[in-house]
């Protein structure tokens, strides 16, 4: 009545604490066997779990993702823009790799999926790798056959199931086996990091990840201005050529009259008309060159796009569980459990089975 009083009252009293503590200790220490046993089955539990678990292997990559510094270009755009030279879009650069972006290409289902079709070693793809270690085909058995599947065919032939098993697995990867982040937010530097139980498989699969994102990193950043040097390239033939057969045209009418009479000014007309297209022609032509070599010096300043800094060696870097910290960990986390149980049973039968009866 005492404690329910208290309870009801919502009042506890120091010697009250002191009491409870004392019974409490009295009780675990009744209880020693049981708790004894608890960690000796958990020094067991932790030694198997220890010797059987397969340690993981970690396969780093670290590079530097190179965000151009396009100030000198936009000067040199505001100093072209005097003579009428418009640069335009020869000076924009893309965002699509600026800040986070990149990051998140690394866990895409395209670049996954393509760097798990990719080739591992001789007659075998980084997928039928995964699938062969981690025994998806006994996992999977029910939902699909694997073995019956040939991932070698092209991506375009696969069918739904193929599609499926593809994104599942890329799904898998991203979530359990692959982190990407930046160890220092105020740097440009990313590290991409693969863990498998398997060493070979970590190994290629992160070396084939980043060189497939690099390159299609180099194809889309530079894909614009690439364009752009083409065009140029192709109005500069053009002018050019337009330029050779103005001035063929102009030496054709200056030899057809060698000597003209100053006093007969028609018989030069023909001559001034070729030399005006010549004039002309050169002004255009000088014009889409200035432009030509600023998009070449613009489109060599968007490579090199990724400098590796670390790549991975063997020995990978593995965590795995020790003996005697396995046995430790085992002993604490039952005894913990344990000790739950007994205090959580004792308050039943103090507050319930009491009450009750």
């Amino acid at each position: 009545m005492t404690s329910q009083k208290h309870i009801i009252d919502d009042k506890i009293t120091l010697k009250e604490v002191v009491q409870r503590f004392r019974y409490w200790m009295v009780f675990f220490l009744g209880k020693w066997k049981i708790l004894l046993i608890a960690g000796l089955l958990g020094l067991a539990l932790g030694a198997i779990a220890s010797v059987f678990k397969k340690p993981v292997f970690h396969a780093e990559t670290t590079f530097v993702l190179e965000e151009n510094d396009m100030s000198g270009l936009n000067q040199m755009s505001g100093l072209a823009s005097l003579v009428g030279v418009n640069l335009g879009s020869l000076g924009a650069s893309s965002g699509l790799f600026q800040g986070d972006n990149i990051m998140e290409l690394y866990r895409s289902d395209n670049m996954l999926g393509k760097t798990l079709l990719s080739s591992f070693d001789e007659g075998n793809l980084l997928i039928d790798r995964y699938i062969t270690f981690n025994k998806l085909d006994k996992k999977w058995q029910r939902k699909v056959n694997l073995s019956s599947m040939d991932f070698s065919i092209d991506r375009a032939a696969f069918t739904v199931k193929q599609d499926s098993v593809v994104k599942e697995i890329a799904k898998l990867i991203r979530e359990k086996h692959l982190s990407v982040e930046k160890p220092n937010r105020k740097l440009t530097i990313i590290q991409v990091n693969v863990t498998s139980k398997d060493e070979h498989f970590a190994k290629v699969f992160n070396e084939t990840l980043v060189e497939n994102v690099n390159a299609f990193y180099f194809e889309t950043k530079t894909k614009k201005t690439a364009e752009n040097v083409s065009i140029l390239q192709s109005q500069a033939d053009s002018v050019r050529s337009i330029l050779d057969e103005s001035i063929l045209a102009y030496a054709s009418s200056t030899d057809r009259v060698p000597n003209p009479n100053p006093i007969l000014q028609a018989a030069t007309v023909e001559a001034r008309k070729k030399q005006v297209d010549v004039q002309a022609s050169s002004a255009v032509y000088s014009e889409i060159v200035k432009n030509l070599e600023i998009a070449k010096v613009n489109h060599r300043n968007n490579s090199p796009l990724i400098q590796i800094i670390d790549s991975p060696r063997f020995p990978l870097k593995r965590s795995e569980i020790r003996l005697v910290k396995g046995m430790v960990y085992g002993a604490i986390i039952l005894g913990f459990f344990v000790l739950c149980y007994l205090f959580l049973r004792e308050l039943y039968r103090l507050h319930v089975k009491t009450v009750e009866a």
